[in-house]
Order: structure tokens, then C-alpha cells, then sequence
């Protein structure tokens, strides 16, 4: 087991301190998804929709987010994938299209890919042209030059395996 910061290397955490942090992190997931999906539209007669500051902050971080989900440890990518995707939906269409095209790019094996389906489900119950959306930014990445040789290799695979 990694060291963290609670642990020196070498101690296991205890059962009863892992279950603890597990409830407390599944509390705060729970009351970042209310506030994700009651936030209300805004619309001339209502007030603006009332913002998240921690969700906020996050937006320029979705490549790190996907990077950490797609390593794929203990219950730890799980919690990061439910918080993408509060993300995406709280900033949609923009952490959507972004966190779609940086898993397509990023997942390297088939349970990776699979985040990507899960995240898409999730999103398109509640994001209309999300799918064309992502072709179109994994295409102007292409186009602008912006991705490595292996990275777009790894797309046309990504993208080839899920049709």
C-alpha cells in the first residue's frame, strides 16, 4: 500500500479509519451532486443559478482529474469519476466535451475505456450533441497540432474500439 499523507510507508490504516474517510468522502460527494442538480436554470424572471465554488475551481484541472481516475486505484478512481462527472454537468457543454476527449486520449486498456462509456451515459441523460461535441474537439486537437503521435495513435484506438 502507497504511503499517505495520514500513513508513514509501511503502516496499513485501519479498517475503521478507511470505512470512516470512505462515509465522509461519499457525504460530500452526495451534497456536491445536490448542489449540482438543484442549482436551478437561470432565466430572466430568476436569479442566476447559484455556483459551486469548489466545483469552480476545479475546471482547469480536468486533465489532472482524468489522469488521477484513469490510474484506477482502490475505491479512490470512483470517487474521482463521480466527481468528473459533477463537474462536466456543472460546467457543460465545455468540462463535458473536455473530460470526454481527455479519457479518449488518455485510456490505455479497456477498463480505462470503459470510464469513458460510463461518463458518457451519465452525461447524455442530461447534455444534448455531447457526442458530435467531442468529435469536434478531439478533431481541432488533431488539426491544431495539439496532441503527441502517441496520443492521437491511442484516440484513433479508443475511438476505433467503440464503434
Amino acid at each position: 500500500m502507497p504511503a499517505s499523507v495520514i500513513t508513514p510507508p509501511g503502516l496499513a490504516v485501519h479498517d475503521g479509519v478507511r470505512d470512516a474517510c470512505d462515509r465522509v468522502i461519499q457525504l460530500l460527494l452526495l451534497h456536491l451532486q445536490k448542489l449540482v442538480y438543484n442549482r436551478g436554470s437561470a432565466s430572466l424572471a430568476e436569479a442566476p443559478a447559484r455556483a459551486v465554488p469548489f466545483l469552480d475551481a476545479l475546471k482547469g484541472h480536468v486533465r489532472e482529474l482524468c489522469v488521477e481516475t484513469l490510474r484506477l486505484e482502490r475505491k479512490r478512481f470512483l470517487w474521482q469519476h463521480q466527481l468528473l462527472a459533477l463537474l462536466a454537468v456543472y460546467s457543460a457543454p465545455a468540462c463535458a466535451t473536455d473530460a470526454l476527449f481527455h479519457l479518449l486520449t488518455l485510456a490505455r486498456t479497456q477498463d480505462e475505456l470503459a470510464l469513458a462509456t460510463q461518463l458518457h451515459a451519465v452525461l447524455s441523460a442530461c447534455s444534448t450533441d455531447l457526442l458530435p461535441a467531442t468529435v469536434r474537439q478531439c478533431v481541432c486537437h488533431i488539426h491544431a497540432g495539439a496532441l503527441p503521435e502517441p496520443h492521437v495513435a491511442q484516440l484513433f484506438r479508443n475511438l476505433a474500439l467503440l464503434v
